[in-house]
Parts: C-alpha cells; structure tokens; sequence
C-alpha cells in the first residue's frame, strides 16, 4: 500500500481552530516535521485542507514476497 510523508513547512501562526485541529490529527507538532500515513481518501483530504502549510509526497511500496 502506498505511504505519504507529510511535512509541515509553514508557521501555525494566525490559522483557524480548523487547521490547527487538522494538523494536529495529523500528528505534525514543529516546522520541518515529517510524518508517515497511509495513503487513503481520508488522509488526502486532511492534506489538501492544510495543502498551503504543508508539502506531500507519495511513495509506493512494494510488494513483500
């Protein structure tokens, strides 16, 4: 399954309850903190919210034989 690694790159400073609880859930704390979720429609949505305080990058694994 394919992973995403999230990484906060903006200041929190001056965001809405609704970011700030948003990047919360996404366990992101410190600016330059990078984080590793499963890819699925949930977490994509949670990104694209905060998409201009944070950057994303998608990664595929493969299979484990």
């Amino acid at each position: 399954m394919a992973k995403l690694y999230i990484t906060l790159t903006k200041s929190l400073a001056n965001q809405s309850k609704s970011h700030l609880a948003t990047i919360a859930a996404l366990g992101l704390k410190k600016i330059g903190q990078t984080v590793e979720q499963e890819d699925n429609p949930a977490m994509r949505g949670m990104v694209r919210r905060v998409a201009h305080l944070v950057s994303c990058e998608e990664t595929a694994e493969g299979s484990e034989t």
